[in-house]
Order: structure tokens, then sequence, then C-alpha cells
């Protein structure tokens, strides 16, 4: 699972800029309302030793951050796992504004998903991390309701 995966369990230069990458897209949502609470401070160091990072440079890139052009994951479940990330980042303040709500749709064009897709996709992962759902669980949900649609969108 893409989620779980650290630094080290990549030998390609790809693999570990794919990591930083999305650690840093996480990062880029976190100052979305320009602060970032101790909350999401404590997620953003969680998700960032999931990725084999210490604490010392999980700090350097949230204060270093700086923007990047969006390089997304290849496969369905990484994408919408990065998604579930965003998406649990963002709610962790259990208030989730519009602009934030942007910010998921953006991503999820951004990593491919179909536009006949995206508002279910944003749906699933709203209320699922709303309830404490697994990534799993809403991966499940996701392809049974909209499967069909995403592979016909990506011949």
């Amino acid at each position: 699972m893409y989620a779980n995966m650290n630094f080290s369990n990549f030998i390609t230069s790809t693999g570990k800029r794919i990591n930083r990458d999305h650690f840093i897209h996480l990062v880029q949502v976190a100052k979305l309302d320009g602060k970032i609470s101790e909350t999401v401070m404590e997620i953003l160091h969680k998700e960032g030793r999931k990725f084999g990072l210490t604490d010392p440079e999980i700090d350097d890139i949230i204060n270093n951050e700086h923007p990047l052009n969006y390089h997304p994951p290849y496969s369905l479940e990484d994408k919408f796992f990065e998604l579930y990330n965003i998406t649990e980042l963002i709610l962790s303040d259990n208030v989730i504004t519009e602009a934030e709500k942007k910010m998921i749709r953006r991503y999820a064009v951004a990593a491919g998903f179909p536009d006949d897709v995206i508002e279910g996709l944003c749906k699933i992962l709203i209320e699922g991390v709303k309830k404490g759902e697994e990534e799993e669980a809403l991966l499940k949900e996701f392809r049974k309701k909209y499967i069909s649609k995403y592979k016909q969108s990506r011949k």
C-alpha cells in the first residue's frame, strides 16, 4: 500500500520523488487556510514518518515548502490513498470549507479521475473520513459504485 511505504522501500529516484511530492502536497493542503494547527502538525509528522522521514526532515519540508508540479501516482489504489490522506488532513479540524472541497476536487482531477466520478469520489472520501472508515473500505465502496466509469475513461 502506497501510504505505508517509506523512502527505503524504493530503489529508484522516481519512487522517492513521488513520495516526497505526495508529502509536500499534504503540507500544501495543510497550509491552505494560512496556518497549521497542532492536530494537523501531528498528522503531518505521522504521515511523514510513514515515508521514512525524520521529525527534523518533516519540519524542514513544512517550513520550506514550495510549489511543485503535481506528479500523481499511477495506480488507482495509490491515487485513491493519496486523496484519502489529503481528505483526512483537511478534516482534521472537523470542518471542511468550500476552498478545501475544491482542493480535493483539484487533486482528483490532476490524478486523472474522470469528471463523472469526482463528485461521488469526494462524497465517499469526505463522509468516510468523517466516520473514521479505513482507506481499504472506502476504496472498495468506490470500486463498487464507480469502477466501470473509471475504467471506461482510461481507454
